[in-house]
């Protein structure tokens, strides 16, 4: 047969495929005919199989069945595995790339590229299965197959909901779809999907992606069509009549109308790898960084919102404390020392601009001055020209402005915020005119046309330090009621700003407001990146996103007005000083809400704080190997704090926006980047500002991003089975994982143990330590070029690791309705160790109500920190951003929320639905982010997890041996766990000690159906299990028989005279139960009890429906068993549980019998224990100093304030632990329940002793 293009790849591998499904074996270079004409040929489609990991035996299987649904469907389908076939000459001929269970990385760069551009013509993909298992390293194929495979559990029966039957992929389809296959879930699942179907976790073992669970979709993206299906795993599949259906109406989706391609429309050329670029931070540790700039001579200046001026010298790569501005830096307003630029002129000049909020003087300003700086980084005080104020109301909110940027013309740019309080107006705009309530009303500064807040200014600094307006602002000087410094007005915080110094274009990031969904006010609230052409309005608080207009709403009666006319908005504002008549508003270039942007999907959802980067443009003749490569010239760096992205945005040949797409998605770690810079030579540096809002970050840094354009360093990794142990210690160590990004690299490995050099010619190794001490296993990796890195793993030898057993006699697997007893006691073995103190063995009984995946933690060790449900969400989202466990950010600490609902029963649907839809509360003036994205159920999980933190004791070990009463699961007897945990440390020898550990995980004990391990002779379907005649059988693997009394089940049948019987461990085995099955009638169920013979030990449970004379097929169809018994005792009393720092989940009620009973309560008294150690080793230095007034007062203060008297000594040791505000200011002092009353009446006995 011929096939169609002009030069491209076909091979005897291709034709062979075709005939009969085998590999790839040579590729030669053939002329052919020209394409004919598309209207005159079939559609054609290129199954490609290429396998990197995992080959799924079900290939063959679906490759044929494509070929029988061409054919039978008016397509031609050619296949193989083969990724040469990824050039344009023979893509161009396809309507359709169907990736069949492909990999990971199966395409090289020049590859991928050529894949993006045949999409980006018009093409069409359609990804089956595995195809969500690839190209992990690659952003591009991750937003066009939709979402990257997580895990998966065994093959098992699950039911899908069909969402979207407007698809051709999913017309034909039940809308519950029941069917057996593997079943992947999901992680980076893109936005911009529309899912047709998902899974129903509740019907299935191993779900993690909770209520909205995709598991196929399509959109359209970057040109061309997507469809993704998550089935296909099976041989069986590709003979399912649904599936085959399915599967079609995704081709034909991708074939699209088969139009032919545009490759004119294709852009991609090929895309830096991320592994290119690497962050090296410059310094770290900082509080709250603001902007920075960069000097001709390699010099970083940057700045901390308290007023901390700083200078990076590369030559030292050292920073210096330039000087402490005095600056009005109030944490919730938060002013203070925000931007920094150097003049144009710096190296000739040495000016250099800031914009702070100055203390002093009766007025409050924003200030934008200049100072000489000394080429050693002195800043000359004295030197000061203020070239402009900005009046301000200093306590009013948090929009500042702040940012500083220059043209090529010379001009000066300057952003304001608007100065308003946004929390009465509840997200939308603040347009308040009620008497006394002008800073409510932005139309008084971001709406006025003679004011300079809300504004983009821009004006051209001079040698004396006047200033003058260039030509072209939007307001001529002299034009009655208005400023002629105002280049863009409309603006609520434009906090960070650039210029095109190519174009001149103004481009900037606007914080947008809060609220969450649409109303009678107004728009929901939108982020914007800006682009301004020319002078301009752009609307707020009249107009957001893009140009969607509010209402003119009257805050005293509660009218809705009328919207404005974004052609010409009125202010009518009795708290506008300027024009009444405004310039007609700009709609916003790239605009985006809380949830995923219709728009803009690859900019995702949560909480938004959008930042307008820097615009690159590539000097050919630059010479700093490390910058920024050609590829991103003429892009403009957007990023957004709350998400921790960074943006690529290109333009147009009209300077009109594109595209974009993300930078280093994959190895950014960004924490909150807060500025980004383009130095001189081409070297991108950012600040970033921390993970947390509003405190000291550790991680808040100075960071520089290179850029690697040659010959990459192979990447040595160590794998190793123990690290620790007794000598002689043997250790099996491998070099599975090492790697070199130039795959063409000859990459050689060496060992280096004990000073021995051993080559690493095969991927394992083993060694025997024989003597105790600590040791380096190190691997060395070097490259052909001579490129070499090391991964090295510590061995220490001479103690082994503790053995802890935990033993009970009561059932290990389940509890069970009732309260359940469960007594316990703890074996400790150690090799070193002679005696065991049972003091020293902790243990802790944890209750989480609801889990995270369903998956059986029996006998595993470590338990997932995603086991909770609640906390998982919480970790997943943005609310990480503005609170923390058990310290004040600019939102509560969880701990003190769930010590303020504590006790309200309405706490958890009121807190729930404040979390959807945000807004202000009772913690401050900061208002909440609104998560519409998030579900009612999502949301009320989070809630419950922070609530239950008030409910956690002290971290006091439960003793060695005891008795507990399990009752915290009463009213919830189906998803819970308890988990019992038992640890020991030794005490070392001659080597570091090492903990042992180990838990015992109890679960419900009713068991679904359909959760069986395993059937035999009968079908999961759904919820239930179909049985099948006589003899089938459901297993359920490793169940305690302690206490187990009998079993009850929930069935239907219409099948008499049939029996269940219970056998252990093989459908033959030992019977232990018998019940009679009544029937029960079509459709309708029943539930029947029957007693169970006392048995002991763990056992695989087959629960086997008989029935010998006919008819007895379809025994039954079985709902639910539940294991009845236990050990029932009477529920302890519970108490109230004192105030707490970190908490992981709920804890059960205990009934402790101790080795020795507990002290009773006593009042703090005098102590040896050292006061002033103890303080040393706290984190009370973060808040206090003995003579200086921090967050907290100074200790002098304190001591003045207290006599030292028994009383004040026990009061104020009670505040030390528990926390809480007081009379010294609005920061609540942090709990310290770590502490015992002892240590913290030391702490306060130690400072009331200062003079």
């Amino acid at each position: 047969m011929n096939f169609p293009g002009k030069t491209w790849f076909l091979s005897a591998a291709l034709v062979s495929v075709l005939a009969g499904f085998s590999g790839c074996k040579s590729t030669k270079t053939v002329s052919v005919p020209l394409p004919e004409p598309p209207a005159a040929r079939p559609p054609r489609v290129l199954v490609f199989a290429k396998t990197a990991g995992f080959y799924h035996q079900s290939i063959p299987a679906g490759m044929a069945a494509i070929q029988l649904l061409g054919r039978e469907n008016g397509f031609v389908v050619d296949t193989t595995r083969d990724a040469r076939y990824f050039v344009q000459d023979s893509l161009q001929n396809y309507s359709a790339v169907v990736f069949l269970s492909t990999t990971m990385n199966v395409l090289n760069g020049e590859q991928q590229v050529a894949f993006e551009r045949y999409i980006q013509a018009g093409g069409g993909f359609a990804g089956v299965h595995a195809a969500a298992d690839t190209e992990y390293d690659w952003p591009w194929y991750n937003r066009l197959v939709g979402a990257y495979f997580l895990s998966h559990p065994k093959q098992q029966t699950a039911s899908i909901d069909v969402k979207d039957k407007s698809h051709k992929s999913t017309a034909h389809l039940p809308d519950r779809w029941t069917r057996w296959d593997e079943w992947y879930n999901y992680k980076n699942i893109y936005p911009g999907i529309k899912v047709l179907a998902t899974l129903d976790e509740t019907t299935y073992e191993g779900g993690a992606n909770g209520d909205n669970h995709p598991i196929a979709w399509y959109h359209d993206y970057d040109g061309g069509r997507a469809f993704y299906t998550g089935l296909g795993h099976t041989d069986e599949a590709y003979k399912e009549t649904n599936f085959l259906k399915h599967l079609l109406g995704g081709i034909q989706y991708a074939i699209g109308e088969n139009r032919g391609l545009d490759f004119s429309k294709a852009y991609a050329v090929r895309t830096p790898e991320d592994n290119r670029f690497t962050k090296t931070v410059l310094t770290n540790d900082l509080n709250e960084p603001m902007e920075l700039t960069v000097a001709p001579d390699g010099r970083v200046f940057f700045t901390e919102r308290g007023g901390k001026f700083y200078a990076y010298e590369p030559t030292t790569r050292s920073t210096k404390l330039v000087r402490d501005f005095p600056v009005k830096a109030v944490e919730k307003y938060l002013n203070g020392l925000i931007g920094v630029t150097l003049d144009p002129k710096f190296t000739e000049n040495n000016w250099i601009y800031f914009f702070y909020s100055s203390n002093r003087g009766e007025e409050y300003m924003q200030k934008i001055s200049r100072f000489k700086i000394s080429k050693d980084n002195v800043l000359d005080e004295a030197s000061e020209q203020v070239l402009i104020e900005v009046p301000i109301d200093l306590e009013v909110s948090a929009h500042t402005g702040g940012s500083l940027a220059w043209d090529a013309q010379g001009n000066l740019y300057i952003g304001t915020g608007d100065n308003t309080v946004p929390f009465e107006s509840h997200g939308y705009a603040p347009m308040d005119e009620r008497d006394g309530r002008k800073v409510y009303d932005a139309q008084r500064s971001a709406g006025n046309t003679n004011d300079l807040r809300g504004k983009i200014l821009r004006i051209h600094p001079e040698a004396d330090g006047s200033y003058t307006i260039p030509e072209g602002n939007l307001f001529a000087k002299g034009t009655a009621g208005t400023r002629p410094e105002i280049y863009v007005m409309g603006c609520r915080n434009p906090y960070r700003i650039a210029v095109d110094q190519k174009t001149g274009i103004l481009y900037w990031g606007e914080i947008g407001p809060d609220a969450g969904t649409d109303s009678n006010h107004g728009p929901r609230g939108y982020d914007e990146f800006n682009q301004a052409k020319k002078a301009g309005n752009y609307g707020w608080p009249f107009f957001v996103g893009n140009s969607v207009a509010y209402h003119d709403s009257d805050f005293a009666t509660k009218a809705i007005g009328p919207l404005f006319d974004k052609n010409g908005p009125t202010n009518n504002s009795p708290n506008n000083t300027g024009l009444k008549t405004l310039p007609p508003t700009n709609a916003a270039m790239i605009y985006y809400p809380y949830n995923a942007s219709e728009e803009f999907p690859l900019l995702g959802q949560g909480g938004r704080c959008a930042m307008g980067g820097p615009i690159y443009r590539y000097d050919p003749n630059g010479t700093n190997p490390n910058r920024l490569p050609a590829y991103y010239d003429g892009a403009m760096f957007i990023y957004d704090w709350m998400r921790n992205w960074v943006m690529a945005v290109r333009f147009d040949e009209n300077n009109n926006y594109k595209r974009m797409e993300p930078f280093m998605p994959t190895n950014g770690d960004f924490r909150r980047p807060v500025d980004l810079e383009i130095s001189p030579d081409g070297v991108l540096y950012m600040l970033e500002y921390g993970s947390v809002y509003g405190i000291d970050n550790e991680d808040a840094r100075l960071v520089r991003i290179d850029f690697n354009g040659g010959n990459r360093a192979p990447i040595a990794k160590v794998a190793v089975s123990d690290t620790v142990g007794a000598a002689p210690l043997t250790v099996s160590l491998n070099r599975r994982a090492a790697k070199d990004f130039d795959e063409e690299d000859q990459v050689s490995y060496q060992w280096v143990v004990e000073g021995k050099t051993i080559p690493a010619d095969k991927p394992d190794f083993r060694y025997t330590f024989n003597n105790k001490g600590e040791y380096l296993a190190i691997l060395q990796a070097r490259d052909a070029a001579g490129a070499t890195s090391a991964d090295t793993v510590k061995v220490k030898v001479g103690n082994a690791m503790p053995v802890v057993k935990l033993n009970t006699t009561d059932n290990k697997t389940f509890f069970f309705n009732k309260t359940t007893g469960l007594n316990y006691s703890v074996d400790v073995t150690d090799k070193e160790d002679q005696a065991i103190d049972k003091k020293k063995v902790k243990v802790a009984l944890t209750y989480i109500p609801k889990v995270a995946t369903t998956q059986n933690l029996v006998g595993h060790q470590e338990i997932s920190e995603s086991y909770n449900l609640g906390k998982t969400l919480m970790q997943a989202s943005d609310c990480k951003a503005c609170h923390q466990i058990n310290a004040k950010s600019v939102g509560p600490a969880f701990l003190q929320v769930a010590q303020k609902y504590q006790g309200d029963a309405t706490a958890i649907s009121k807190l729930a639905n404040k979390v959807i839809t945000g807004g202000g509360g009772v913690w401050g003036e900061h208002a909440m982010n609104a998560h519409p994205q998030l579900s009612r159920e999502d949301a009320t999980e989070i809630v419950k997890y922070v609530l239950s933190l008030a409910n956690q004791p002290q971290d006091a070990s439960l003793p060695a041996q005891g008795s507990l009463a399990l009752q915290e699961h009463a009213g919830n007897v189906e998803t819970g766990r308890y988990i019992l945990t038992a640890s020991y440390t030794d005490k070392g020898g001659d080597a570091q000690p090492l903990t042992g550990k180990t838990i015992l995980v109890l679960r419900p004990s009713k068991l679904q159906a359909e959760d069986a391990d395993a059937v035999g002779r009968a079908q999961k379907q759904g919820r239930n299990v179909m049985m099948g005649g006589n003899g089938s059988w459901i297993l359920f693997r490793n169940i305690d028989l302690q206490d187990v009394t009998g079993f009850t089940y929930r069935y239907g049948t219409t099948v008499s005279g049939g029996t269940i019987e219970v056998h252990t461990d093989s459908a033959r085995g030992a019977l232990i139960s018998s019940q009679a099955m009544e029937v029960t009638g079509d459709r309708k169920f029943a539930e029947v009890t029957a007693p169970a013979t006392a048995t002991t030990g763990t056992h695989n449970l087959y629960f086997v429906f008989t029935k010998n004379d006919t008819p007895n097929n379809r025994l039954a169809v079985v709902d639910y068993i539940r294991v009845e018994g236990g050990r029932e005792v009477q529920p302890a009393p519970t108490k109230k549980a004192p105030a707490k720092t970190v908490v992981e989940a709920k804890t059960a009620a205990v009934k402790t019998t101790a080795e020795k009973p507990a002290a009773p309560t006593q009042a703090v008294t005098k102590t040896s224990i050292n006061g002033g150690a103890l303080i040393a080793k706290s984190d009370c230095k973060a808040c206090h100093a003995p003579k200086a007034k921090m967050v907290g007062p100074s200790y002098h203060d304190i001591a003045r304030k207290y006599t030292k008297t028994t009383a004040n000594v026990n009061k104020l040791a009670a505040k030390v632990i528990s926390g809480g505000a007081g009379n010294w200011g609005q920061i609540p002092m942090t709990p310290h329940p770590q502490l015992s009353k002892q240590e913290a009446g030391a702490i306060v006995e130690h400072i009331l002793s200062m003079k």
